[in-house]
């Protein structure tokens, strides 16, 4: 049984590590369903279950510190990538797509909370909190509106269930019906030479720059100035029940993301895998809090989920008739706003691979609204259960 810190976070880096490099190396149809992320977490949830470590004095320091010192630094490399010079190259009916993708899903947690909310356990609303700010954003939003809203470890369960079985099976079905997209394009009458042209307007010069050591350790000590200053002026800031330090934390790191995000920062290939390793150390911290005895009511939150899907997919259908929107664009804008990177570029890439650049972008914009968006839905949750 573990008692101290240095094995406790040996043992989760090397869970983290290996899966990850499993998923790179063996390419297997399981992570096409469960990505390594979510797999981590249900295996850290097992071995806390088990009790291979205790919540000794000194384990509960390091976790407290690690997870909230490098949760400001995660959010502002992840929205390091996310230049929104380029995101606005799409042009505004992809952008509007976007937007009316991210107003359909909010509704659909909004509808569907105000249905079952009598059903779930005292602060529900919170998980479905950090669940909207993955769907509208990524597994960084949900993580970062997790520690903003103060949602136990024990409930992100119910979370990452969600995220990954509803998830999985609405990728499935928008990748079915790609072969659909002439005969839906013809009852919408969409503008079919708007994707034919959108590539050529993106820039294809602002190139990567490799991943080197110097880049590497710079943009480390960056992070963790802005996670050091993210958190010393959030003590300043009035709080309220909502709005507490850790929401301005989340918020000041969010913004410093977007703003270094339009300076040549946001060439360095470093920020990515910098930003996926704290990621993936605070899934697992996360994970490290729970068990699988506090999951009582998976169906109903799984359920729940697929309510969601099917009020935001509904919605999506009658803003393509009002808008004359392409199936190609609604598919995109849904993914990169449910699935994120990982995905996104994944169906754009399955109408065209010149389109895959679109559903990267598009994607990307999720990761800059995904946190405020995800908190303006947990304030109406908040509301309904009260």
């Amino acid at each position: 049984m573990i008692e101290t810190a240095f094995p406790y976070l040996t043992l989760l880096l090397f869970i983290a590590s290996t899966l990850v490099y499993i998923e790179q190396k063996s390419r297997a149809k399981l992570f096409e369903y469960l990505p390594a992320i979510v797999i981590l977490y249900f295996s850290v949830m097992t071995l806390a279950s088990l009790e291979v470590w205790t919540k000794t004095d000194e384990i509960n320091a390091v976790y407290k510190s690690f997870k909230s010192n490098l949760l400001p630094a995660m959010i502002f490399l992840m929205l390091l990538q996310a230049d929104i010079r380029n995101i606005l190259k799409l042009g505004k009916k992809i952008l509007l797509t976007f937007f009316l993708a991210s107003l359909s899903i909010s509704l659909g947690f909004i509808v569907m909370f105000a249905l079952l909310h009598n059903f779930f356990e005292e602060g529900a609303w919170r998980a479905f909190g950090a669940l909207s700010g993955s769907w509208m954003g990524g597994t960084g939003n949900m993580v970062a509106i997790q520690s903003a809203l103060n949602l136990p470890d024990s409930k992100m369960g119910y979370v990452l269930l969600i995220d990954s079985i509803d998830y999985a099976i609405w990728v499935m079905i928008l990748l079915a019906l790609v072969p659909f997209a002439k005969r839906f394009n013809n009852w919408t009458k969409a503008d079919g030479t708007i994707l034919e042209t959108l590539t050529s307007k993106l820039d294809n010069e602002n190139s990567k720059k490799s991943i080197n050591f110097a880049s590497l350790f710079m943009l480390l000590g960056l992070a963790l100035m802005v996670s050091l200053l993210s958190q010393q002026i959030a003590s300043f800031l009035p709080t309220t029940d909502f709005l507490t330090k850790t929401t301005w934390m989340v918020i000041f790191a969010t913004v410093a993301g977007i703003l270094f995000g339009m300076t040549p920062l946001s060439r360095h290939a470093s920020a990515s895998p910098l930003a996926n390793i704290m990621l993936y150390l605070i899934v697992a911290l996360i994970a490290s809090r729970a068990n699988f005895a506090e999951l009582t009511q998976a169906p109903l939150y799984i359920m729940a989920g697929f309510m969601i899907i099917v009020i935001h997919g509904a919605t999506m259908v009658i803003f393509a008739k009002l808008f004359k929107l392409d199936l190609f664009s609604l598919g995109v804008a849904s993914l990169a706003n449910i699935g994120g990177v990982a995905s996104a570029p994944i169906l754009a890439g399955a109408y065209h691979k010149a389109l895959i650049p679109i559903g990267v972008l598009m994607a990307m914009m999720g990761y800059i609204i995904g946190t405020f968006m995800g908190l303006g839905v947990a304030k109406i949750l908040m509301i309904i259960a009260s």
